[in-house]
Parts: structure tokens; sequence; C-alpha cells
């Protein structure tokens, strides 16, 4: 009778599962788990990266696209380390990934053998279930409650495989378990409820802050804010959950945001957060009634003091509310409200016009809006770039996906890569800055390697520029913030793929125009203003008073301006 190895019955629980394709490199302590995988390559495929750190960035992506389980794998010691970040991000932005790491044999274990680390300790801060496979018999009982318990509890499962155990026979005796997970539906309790419909029926001036809990409730949120005359205010991980020229919304709030947005929530005096538990509190409005809208108990009030807490499906909970609470037949707020944004709206299209040399950055994301496509996929990376592209890009279908909570530079390309593997006959966009382009750009060559259609756009201003402005409202003189860069266009061409240098504004849109019909990988390096600086809608008098503060230094250090004599 047919007995598998615990490394064929792994492959079979991950098909099971649902599982299509894994993220790593091959090596010595996993080669084991390597073989299952290339006899079941009809069924999963293995994407060699290379770098495991974009393989779990990408495993991240894949999960924050599809709702799906990421995965990736990695050899013991170094292999296993460079999967933290990924893991990381896939932690605090609370979607589901497996990493499968390799260990030395099981009878090497505390030897300090070669390669050998203490995994599971490295691994207990990131992930929701964490263990060491102790035998072929435990496998399938621990694959099983891995997988399931990062899709219940939205987080990182960590299996680390000493590599003798994938070559051993599963026996009968091995217990059996379920390869799937159950679902649910959440109402907050009734009692809130009607709390939180007493204070919206009391409210003249509502507004809705929207976090990443509204993705999938369009018409829903935008039937609720209707009924509510309430305008609709977006967090950066919400962004896309309507439409950016949608006349109910505001655009985002903070460094990112809109002066229409920052004003309506400092005047309203109803204060409705509906999936997000939103971190710089400073841009929050003071002693304002506040109710919380979110799936998880834990994050209600978790930064921001509410009045009530609805602890349930943002979708279901919002539902109930439309159908009890009262119409709110003032629309004086809101009118208002459009009209700032028109207003901001305008302001930025004067900005996307300008055509100086160098480029400015807000043009480049013009000439993206021209060329994506309602259903595109858009991967985008840490920096002022994520400034550019949360202001000037209109979302309307289209999937967003960033590092939101980790914002670990790098993210951009290994996004990509996951989206164009997850929706393949989709345009697939990576926009980048020079600074985190750098961090992950040799798996370019992934993409060739799979002939992955990506395109590619670098914001190359040969600065780490978020840095350099941070540095300039402290006050201080910019240091360290410098890149020395290739030619990306060269390095897209000597990797296989196709590159684009612009440097002229002119030479922008055909460029884009070009790349998104060769249908191979491509690179579009556009030479960016480096001065060009994300300033935030509201500036205050102490960013103001800092930036005052670094001219001043400037011209002192260059000796336009003497120091006054004792």
């Amino acid at each position: 009778m047919f007995k598998p190895t615990a490394g064929e019955k792994l492959v079979e629980l991950l098909i099971e599962w649902g599982v299509d394709h894994i993220y790593g490199m091959p090596g010595d302590s996993i080669n084991s788990i390597i073989e299952p995988l290339r006899k079941a390559q009809d069924k999963i495929k293995f994407i060699q990266v290379r770098h495991e750190e974009a393989g779990a960035l990408a495993a991240a992506a894949y999960a924050k696209l599809t709702g799906k389980i990421g995965v990736c794998t990695a050899i013991a010691g170094p292999g296993a380390i460079h999967l933290l970040n990924g893991l990381y991000d896939a932690k605090l932005d609370k979607v589901p990934v497996l990493a499968l790491t390799g260990q030395v044999e099981s009878d090497l274990l505390g030897t300090d053998s070669f390669q050998e680390v203490n995994l599971e300790r490295m691994f207990d801060d990131v992930a929701v279930y964490n263990q060491r496979i102790m035998s072929a018999e435990q496998l399938p009982a621990v694959v099983n409650q891995a997988i399931r318990t990062a899709y219940a509890r939205k987080g990182v499962a960590v299996l680390t495989i000493p590599d003798d155990i994938p070559r051993f026979e599963v026996g009968k005796e091995a217990r059996v378990t379920s390869s799937f997970t159950a679902q649910q539906e959440i109402l907050p309790l009734k009692e809130d409820l009607q709390r939180a419909k007493d204070l919206l029926n009391a409210a003249e001036r509502p507004v809705i802050l929207a976090g990443r809990g509204t993705h999938g409730i369009r018409e829903t949120l935008l039937g609720f804010a209707e009924k509510m005359a309430a305008p609709i205010v977006l967090t950066l991980p919400g962004k896309g959950a309507v439409p950016d020229k949608h006349p109910y919304c505001l655009g985002g709030l903070g460094l990112i945001g809109t002066k229409a947005a920052y004003e309506a929530i400092q005047d309203t005096d109803l204060l409705l957060m509906i999936g997000t538990s939103f971190p710089f509190t400073g841009f929050l409005p003071e002693h304002t009634k506040t109710i919380q809208i979110d799936i998880d108990p834990y994050q209600i009030g978790k930064r921001y003091p509410v009045d009530v807490g609805l602890a349930g499906d943002a979708g279901l909970t919002l539902n109930w509310l439309m159908e009890n609470v009262s119409a709110n037949e003032n629309r004086e707020f809101l009118e208002a409200c459009q009209e700032t944004m028109q207003n901001w709206w305008s302001r930025l299209e004067k900005q996307e016009e300008v055509d100086s040399v160098p480029i400015k950055p807000q043009r480049v994301i013009r000439a993206l809006q021209e060329v994506a496509e309602e259903d595109a996929v858009l991967s985008v990376d840490v920096g002022n770039v994520t400034v550019w592209m949360a202001r000037h890009f209109h979302m309307t279908h289209q999937k967003m996906i960033i590092s939101s909570w980790l914002a670990t530079l790098g993210c951009g390309l290994p996004g990509a890569l996951a989206g164009q593997i997850a929706y393949p006959d989709k345009q697939v966009f990576a926009i980048c800055g020079d600074g985190g382009f750098g961090m992950t750009m040799n798996d370019f060559v992934t993409a060739v390697k799979y002939q992955l259609p990506i395109v590619v756009v670098v914001l190359n201003n040969h600065k780490i520029a978020m840095i350099k402005f941070e540095q300039e409202v402290m006050g201080n003189i910019e240091y360290g913030t410098d890149l020395q860069n290739p030619n990306f266009a060269k390095y897209a061409e000597a990797c296989g793929g196709v590159g684009y240098r612009v440097e002229h504004p002119e030479e922008l849109l055909p460029a884009f125009q070009e790349a998104v019909k060769q249908r191979k990988p491509c690179i579009i390096d556009v030479v960016v203003d480096a001065d060009e600086a994300p300033m935030p809608a509201n500036i205050t008098f102490a960013q103001a008073a800092g930036y005052t503060k670094h001219m001043l230094k400037v011209l002192f250090e260059e000796g336009k301006i003497d120091l006054p004599p004792l």
C-alpha cells in the first residue's frame, strides 16, 4: 500500500487548501520539499525569487489582493531570516500568509550545527501560529491548523520543518483533520446599534472616515453616505473603496490628504470611523462624538476615544443603520465640502500640467492615469511616491496595494509580481521611488523569467526624497539622502526586459503608451524633480517654522547670509 512521504503530504494539503503557487528559493534544508513540488508542478507552481524578502512581500501582497493565503518558503538560517520583513508586513496589515522554513535535521538540533538558528524564537513575535514539525505523523494536522489559524486570525503562520521529516512516510496513525475554514457573519449588540442610531439622528454635520474594512461594500457605503448627507474621507488603505471623484469622496487625510478632508474632519459634529484604526490621531477632531465600526473589538477605542463601538461586519452594520436611522435633510455641510473639494481638484490639475524640467512627479501620475485600465492592479511603494499616488491617481475600480502599517521600502516590485500572478490578464503596475525600487530591483529578472508583463514606473530623483523633506521640516540641512542610481531603463534591457528613459515631459505619455502595449516586463525610468516637496494640505506652524529654520541654515552654510556682529 502506497504511503506518501511527509513532503508529499504537505504539498497535497496545500493543493487541497487552494494554494496554486509558492514564492521562494531552493536550498539544502528544503530540498526534500522542493522535490514534491517539482512532481506536482502542474497543480502548484514554484516561483523562484532572487531574494527571500521579495518572496515574503509577494506572498503578503497576494493575500492583500485576493484574500487567499500567500505562501513562501526559505531554507534554515539566512533564508528564514530574510523572510522577516515581508512577514511583518503581512502581520501588520492583517492578511493570511504561510511561511515554510527549513531547519537542520532533527538529530542535529541544539548542536550549533551549520545554519542552525532558533527559528521558533525568532518567529514568535510575527506569527499567530508558530510550530516546529516533530514527526511525519504530526505534519498533516499541524499544516491544517496553521492555515486555518492564518485565515481565522488574519496573520502569519510559520512551520519550521527539520530537513529529515519530509522524507519520512506518513503512517496510518496520522491524525485526519479538515482542510477548510468556517466563515461567520457578525452583527454588533442591539443596544450598541441603538446608541449609534441616536447619535446619527442627532448629527447635523456627520463625516465618514473609511478604512480598508470598507473595501467590497461600495454600494452600501455610498447608500449610507447619501442618506446621512455625510462626506467620505479615506484612509490610505481605504483608497479605492469608493471612486476618488465621486461627489461624496473628499480624498485622504494627513500628509497625503486634501484640504477638503482636513476641514470636514475638523468641523464635523459626528465622526463615523468604519473599518479603520486610524493611527494619525493629530488629524482627528477634539471633543467630537465618535462611532467606530470594526470587525475586531480589540481595535475599537484603541487609538482614539469613541462614544459608541460597534463590533461587527461593516456591511451588515451599515445595512442595519441605513434601515433604522432617519435621513439627514440638511445638505449644506455636504455641499460646502463638495465645493472645497472641487477647488482642490482644480489645484491638483494645475500641478499636473506643469511642463518644467526636471519633470514634476505629479505629471507622471497623470500619464499613468491616462493608460491605466479600469481593472488595473497598482502596487505602490513607500515614500513620496505614496503621496503622489494617493493625491493624484483617481481610483475607479482598480486594485491598489501598499505596505500600509509597516511602510517598508521595496514593496512595490514584489507586489506587482504577485499582482500579475493573481490576475494574469490585467494590467499590473509597480509605482516606485528610486530608493524603494533599488531595494528589490534584483527581482525584476523574476518578472522576465516568468514572462510577467508588469510595468515598473520609477520616479527617479537620485534622492531618498521623503527623508530629505522630513529633515528640512525639522529645521535641519538634508544629509545622507543622495542616491547614486544606474540608468534603470538600461538595467531593464540588461535583464531581458524593455526600458524607457524619460527626461522631458513630452516623452512621458508616449513611453507609457508603448510600455502597456509590450506585454513584456518594462521599466519606465522617469527623471523627476527632487525639490518637489509633498507638502500637506494643512501646514502647521511647527512645520513652517522648521522649514524656515532649515532655509536659514542652508543660506548661512552657503555664505549667502552673514552672521550679525557680536
